[in-house]
């Protein structure tokens, strides 16, 4: 059957007629590919007929959209989610003036045993998922006519993770056309060896690749450096020979006066545009964003940053955006990572492989540190499938390709070679191994400390073998006394905390030993897999439930974490000191990994006739006061072990309200709960409440069912049926249920539904509008609706 062209491949050939005469012309390749979930032998070959398969854009995570199951293959490290083989294919032309420029794919991941095609021509493999790559289609395409990229990706091996990994094209793709001399891919490495107010060096190498059959000749490369503020401030020529075959390597020192540094604060960045030339002719432009800024670890007093000693407060966070599985829009994580920084987080450990790229430029934007981290095994499984099968083929590889990708991001400050690795008992083995990954990430980028996830070190004797102290910043995860005594046994060694808990005796050992640089929580936010058994799907550990809410340990780290003054109430049920038939009594919910649910920031208790309450208030004011329906009930100020203040309450309907002050007596932060009377409506906000309709462009809908007044109800679990005008989409539903098995992904684009957990589910809106709205209304049995307009800005289609 022939295929007619698709509208997507049209639109590819007319901009590339246009471009083709362009320096450099890079297109996304996200749209219209062919899609089976199942294995199709022969479907790397033009002919194979794909009419009939699904048809959809690309980033695309098949196994998020289920069904759950207790026997799939995944087990609980998957979510109990699919797992299997999934083909893609896209037909695109190129126009027959291009046939002279060098074209490339990139893909920023594939997850996972991904084999490559183009028009039949197998390009590569790749193992791991989470790294990206690029293949040159030069030699095997059809310029003019009808080309075929094919992609077969297999997930059927398992288990192969501890967490859910999604499956997939599950990133961004690329096309990219040069001349044959041109940038050689992450052939920019841009750092700044001196830093200070008045100037700062930034330095650029620059690798060139000739692939052209013309002789040796002499090219001019340009870098321009943009500022901040758009305008050109710098400026370097070189005069070089790139000879054909063999990569050439400009240097280039480009002096920056009164520089602006990149900070937590003001996370300021720079451009440096580098131009190959040939006479008056731009063959190659390239533009990468950088900042600068100086950093380092001090043995004695920990992190540093711009001649600024503080505390690195991390949070490890894996791959995965709850609803949207794998391929997440970077809308939903810039929400996820604003709601982390309001608690205090500055810091995120990318537990435990690459982000996504783009996740890095984000937090280049937003001013968060990122400790890069590369493996979760080496050569000693932890699942019967996973990297270890691939380790010694592999890991230098995909190490070396991972950072140079990553190494201009100034928010990167640590390259982790590896999480609670099992090899260490082996200690032979594993020196061997640890010396071979330090020396790929000092041979790629000299000017970052590499670390590691220690695991049990006193038990492994990494501190008396010699292990640790082949890392640059030696990283342990858990027993902070441990650590610290590692310190005090040699004061050389620069410590972090890769992987903490939330307890408050961990947060001490940090805050009050100057040596300790800082600490990564686990986790940040609950994420997809991890699971002990069913019927849970989701590790509970986080910061922020999976919808991106802060949970009450969220708002307890806020209290010692954050400088913006806040107070916030919270009710203590323990697990066992009730019986069903005490009052007060609420059953201990198993939402949390390894923790029961024991706090609650609600006025509403199931048990409304008298009774005691133990409440905790957190706050990092000097002091609070309490009021229980106007009559005070004492003023507590703030403990030096950071420990909660707590009042025992005789229960009463109404208002609970906390008074924060400062060292003034100033009222700095309040807190009111109210008792909520019988469901009568649904409240609905969104966040944001603008949004553009690319790809990225995502608003969170959060649906709370409330009474009369807009009080939630804490234990309504109503289904929550949500509903878009024509040019709405309901991109995914959830809700903070870890135990949920209702799909994420809606059978129709305009409308879906979820059952509210604790009173409130969520729903993910995004748009393919030209309009200035799309309205959102949601509804239930027995409830009024709720209704709101979304602004939709920046018309522009991705």
């Amino acid at each position: 059957m022939k295929r007619p062209l698709a509208l997507a491949q049209i639109i590819v050939f007319f901009l590339l007629s246009d471009a083709f005469a362009e320096a450099r012309t890079t297109l996304p390749f996200d749209a219209d590919w062919r899609f089976l979930k199942a294995d199709a032998p022969g479907a790397e070959e033009n002919q194979f007929d794909d009419f009939n398969w699904r048809t959809l854009n690309v980033p695309h995570d098949w196994s998020i959209e289920g069904p759950f199951s207790e026997t799939n293959k995944t087990r609980g490290a998957g979510g109990f989610l699919p797992s299997g083989v999934g083909w893609y294919r896209k037909h695109f032309t190129l126009p027959a003036q291009a046939s002279s420029n060098c074209v490339f794919i990139e893909f920023d991941g594939v997850m996972a045993n991904s084999d490559v095609w183009i028009n039949g021509f197998h390009l590569g493999h790749r193992p791991y998922g989470y790294v990206s790559f690029s293949y040159e289609l030069n030699g095997h395409l059809n310029f003019g006519g009808d080309n075929v990229l094919a992609v077969r990706a297999d997930n059927s091996p398992q288990p192969a993770s501890r967490w859910y990994s999604g499956a997939g094209i599950y990133r961004h793709v690329r096309l990219v056309m040069t001349d044959p001399v041109h940038i050689k891919h992450w052939g920019q490495f841009i750092f700044t060896p001196q830093v200070s107010a008045k100037q700062a060096t930034v330095t650029l190498d620059i690798t060139i690749t000739n692939e052209s059959a013309a002789p040796n000749d002499a090219f001019k490369v340009v870098t321009t450096v943009f500022a901040p503020n758009g305008k050109s401030v710098a400026k370097s020529e070189s005069i070089t020979l790139v000879t054909p075959g063999p990569e050439t390597v400009v240097r280039q020192e480009i002096p920056v006066k009164n520089p602006d540094l990149w900070d937590l604060d003001h996370p300021l960045l720079y451009r440096a545009v580098t131009e190959i030339r040939d006479g008056d002719k731009i063959l190659d432009a390239k533009t990468n964003t950088f900042g600068i800024r100086e950093y380092h670890f001090a043995p004695e007093t920990g992190f540093w940053l711009n001649g600024k000693n503080f505390k690195i407060k991390g949070a490890c966070v894996h791959a995965d955006g709850g609803a949207f599985g794998a391929a997440v829009p970077l809308g939903v994580w810039e929400q996820r990572l604003t709601a982390l920084k309001s608690l205090g987080v500055n810091a995120i450990r990318t537990a435990h492989n690459p982000p996504a790229p783009e996740f890095l430029d984000l937090c280049d934007r937003m001013g968060l540190l990122v400790m890069d981290e590369f493996f979760d095994c080496w050569t000693v499984g932890k699942n019967p499938f996973d990297y270890h099968l691939y380790f010694n083929d592999w890991s230098h590889i995909d190490e070396r390709d991972s950072i140079l990708r990553d190494r201009n991001h100034p928010s990167i400050i640590l390259y982790s070679v590896g999480n609670e690795i099992h090899d260490t008992p082996h200690a032979d083995l594993a020196k061997a191994i640890l010396k071979g990954l330090v020396e790929v990430a000092h041979e790629t980028d000299p000017t970052r400390p590499v670390t590691q996830a220690l695991f049990r070190p006193n038990v492994s004797h990494d501190y008396d073998d010699g292990l640790a102290d082949m890392l640059d910043v030696v990283g342990q995860n858990y027993r902070e006394n441990e650590i610290l005594a590692a310190h005090r046994q040699n004061p050389a060694r620069k410590i972090i905390g890769t992987e903490n808990t939330h307890d408050r005796n961990a947060w001490l050992a940090l805050r009050d030993n100057p040596p300790y640089a800082g600490q990564f929580l686990w986790s940040g936010i609950d994420y997809l897999g991890e699971s002990l058994r069913w019927p849970v799907i989701a590790a509970g550990s986080g910061l922020l439930d999976r919808t991106g809410a802060p949970k009450p340990m969220g708002i307890e780290r806020q209290s010692w974490w954050s400088t913006a003054p806040m107070v916030s109430i919270m009710r203590r049920i323990s697990p066992t000191a009730l019986s069903p038939t005490d009052p007060g009594y609420e059953p201990p919910q198993q939402n949390v990994l390894r923790r029961p649910h024991v706090l609650f920031h609600d006025w509403t208790p199931r048990n409304l006739q008298p009774h005691d309450e133990n409440v905790e208030i957190y706050s990092n004011c000097r002091e609070v006061e309490l009021f229980l329906n106007g009559k005070s009930l004492g003023k507590k100020m703030i403990n030096a072990d950071a420990s909660p203040r707590n009042w025992q309450v005789p229960f009463a309907p109404g208002e609970i309200k906390a008074i924060a002050r400062d060292e003034k007596g100033k009222t700095v932060a309040t807190d009111v709960l109210k008792t909520a009377g019988a469901p009568a409506k649904i409240v609905l906000s969104a966040n944001p409440k603008k949004i553009s309709n690319d790809w990225n462009g995502v608003c969170e809908i959060t649906a709370q069912v409330t009474d009369a007044n807009g009080i939630l109800i804490p234990n309504a679990d109503n289904v929550i049926s949500f509903k878009t005008s024509s040019d709405g989409i309901i991109a995914a539903v959830d809700n903070a249920d870890n135990s949920s098995h209702e799909p994420f992904q809606p059978a129709e684009r305009n409308a879906a539904e979820r059952r509210a957990f604790e009173g409130r589910c969520v729903a993910f809106a995004k748009t393919h509008a030209t309009k200035s709205h799309i309205d959102i209304t949601a509804t239930s049995p027995g409830l009024k609706p709720g209704h709101l307009a979304i602004q939709i800005e920046g018309l522009q289609h991705l």
